[in-house]
């Protein structure tokens, strides 16, 4: 159920930005007690996933990633992309989840009575004003690349977002970061056929890269057969190569592709913009640890947008379990009004 217009009789309950695992979640436990509720999504179903590289393996088992009681069922120990893109369709389809795709939020304002006026636009044009209660934003974490900060980070052959390892065969790849990431984008490379160097500012690969992943980089690394550069920082990039700096000096690295794996930070536009505190060092929203609410009186954010920039702190492990946890906060406070007003 969704409204289009001003009257009271078409004021949400509750109206979710995001339609990742902990926006679902919450769309779930909305549906259970009763709220009126859409859930308003800028791409596609779990859009993030959508953007992580096809043979991505997760770190966690599947019953981790589990929403609303459904069980996830793989036969491997650790899920592949292809197996949550389908399980978390299949929870949409089994919850009939109203999700509208393609729907981008560019607005959020909130009237003196304190309802909420959503405003997205769609695929085929013109702008939707949808009024709710309560406004839960499930963004994500994964829009806004952190940036170096360099001379050239914005050429056409750089790239903050690893897909296809084929596009490397017989080139130069230049993979900056340390992390899981920069490992798998890495050895996916150079089992494509790509000539890779890893650039990392650190002493080596992190200790938190998958336990599967990391004595498989680190094998290669002391192989030769992917090149890295420690202890060193990107300079510049050039149409041909990455300038670093490290202990031997400044070197040139040929580089035909770059791909910048050094973390993402949530977009934190329409928080700013209806006034809610943001923490800036971290791009974090300001918010109650108990019940995920921001400064701005029922407005609440869940899941790896809670982090900022740290969204390794968050992850669908337990970052799907805000949803429920908000939604109950929600219901009692609908309930409560309801009561005022009979």
């Amino acid at each position: 159920m969704s409204a289009l217009s001003t009257t009271a009789s078409n004021v949400l309950d509750l109206i979710i930005i995001g339609a990742g695992p902990a926006g679902l979640a919450a769309a779930i436990a909305a549906g259970q007690r009763g709220l009126t509720h859409v859930v308003l999504e800028k791409g596609a179903l779990v859009n993030s996933l959508v953007h992580y590289p096809p043979a991505m393996v997760f770190f966690t088992t599947p019953e981790l990633m589990e929403i609303g009681g459904l069980p996830f069922v793989s036969p491997h120990e650790k899920p592949t992309r292809q197996e949550a893109l389908r399980y978390y369709r299949r929870v949409t389809d089994t919850y009939k989840l109203d999700v509208r795709f393609e729907e981008p939020v560019t607005r959020l304002t909130r009237d003196a009575d304190g309802v909420f006026a959503v405003t997205s636009h769609s695929r085929h044009g013109g702008a939707l004003v949808r009024r709710a209660r309560f406004v839960v934003l499930a963004t994500g974490a994964y829009d806004i690349p952190n940036p170096l900060g360099v001379p050239g980070e914005n050429l056409a052959h750089v790239s903050h977002f690893f897909r296809e390892p084929h596009t490397g065969f017989r080139r130069e790849v230049v993979v900056v970061g340390g992390k899981n990431s920069a490992a798998e984008a890495a050895l996916e490379l150079y089992r494509a056929g790509a000539r890779v160097t890893i650039v990392h500012r650190e002493e080596g690969m992190g200790d938190s890269i998958k336990y599967w992943v990391k004595p498989d980089i680190d094998n290669r690394i002391k192989k030769g057969s992917i090149r890295a550069h420690f202890s060193s920082s990107v300079v510049e990039i050039t149409s041909e190569h990455v300038v670093v700096s490290g202990p031997s000096g400044r070197q040139q690295i040929p580089a035909d592709q770059v791909y910048l794996m050094t973390g993402y930070r949530a977009d934190t536009t329409l928080l700013r913009s209806v006034g809610a505190a943001v923490d800036d060092p971290i791009h974090a929203p300001v918010y109650d640890e108990a019940t995920f609410e921001t400064t701005v009186p029922n407005l609440f954010v869940i899941g790896a947008c809670v982090a900022g920039k740290q969204s390794g702190k968050i992850f669908i492990e337990n970052g799907r379990f805000h949803g429920e946890a908000v939604v109950a906060t929600i219901s009692e406070r609908v309930r409560a009004e309801k009561e005022i007003e009979d």
